[in-house]
């Protein structure tokens, strides 16, 4: 019997629930283009889709972007309990189901969000074993060219969402890694890095199972 048959003799690998990976970032740093890559270069992780009331972008598709409804469709949900942490930003409404974190993290897959800080600080509060990324450009002129180069704001907007970045920035002590997002292929490398660590750590293993195994 070779190593890897006997290894299924014993009690089995330990359980694992999904971990929840929470990206944060001012708006034009690119969270969200580096949360797509990770779909494609992680397994076993599961992108979560926001609810929003702000309009399609170009492009954009219900369902895959976002999950688009009205207003009053948002605050019916808010009202039902239906999100598990949700936030008013640039004046639109933003929010994350929670039936959905729960069946996919109950079911042993991991959830990346990208979610804007007053996101990530509800849900610290709700999911303390968590994992919290902040990513930053290279430089606040950096930032301001990505803002510009999207072609989707009109200028006093960008001006708006820059302003409100500077104060975006301070939060960004509360967060567990930093990613500076120059290059796409070096911060998609950077993310990666931080989500295989995190399924490794100590508070996210099956404390049960290592007992079982190897204390009795």
């Amino acid at each position: 019997m070779n190593a890897a048959q006997s290894k299924g003799k014993g009690n089995g690998a330990p359980k694992r629930r999904g971990l929840l990976l929470v990206v944060s970032a001012p708006s034009g740093a690119g969270k969200t283009t580096l949360c797509r890559e990770m779909t494609h270069a992680v397994s076993g992780l599961q992108y979560s889709i926001s609810y929003t009331t702000r309009a399609p972008r170009a492009g954009e598709l219900d369902g895959k972007d976002y999950f688009f409804v009205t207003e009053a469709e948002f605050m019916k949900m808010v009202r039902q309990e239906e999100f598990a942490e949700w936030a008013k930003v640039h004046n639109n409404l933003y929010g994350t189901h929670a039936g959905f974190l729960k069946r996919t993290m109950d079911g042993g897959t991991d959830v990346l969000l990208d979610v804007d800080i007053q996101g990530a600080q509800l849900l610290k509060k709700r999911f303390p074993d968590g994992v919290f990324i902040f990513v930053l450009p290279p430089s606040m002129e950096t930032l301001m060219e990505r803002l510009r180069d999207r072609r989707s704001d009109a200028p006093e907007e960008i001006e708006r969402r820059f302003r409100v970045a500077k104060n975006e920035i301070r939060n960004f002590v509360d967060y567990d890694y930093l990613i500076i997002n120059d290059k796409i292929k070096d911060a998609v490398r950077d993310l990666e890095s931080v989500i295989l660590a995190g399924r490794l750590r100590m508070t996210h293993a099956d404390q049960n199972w290592i007992r079982e195994q190897f204390l009795k």
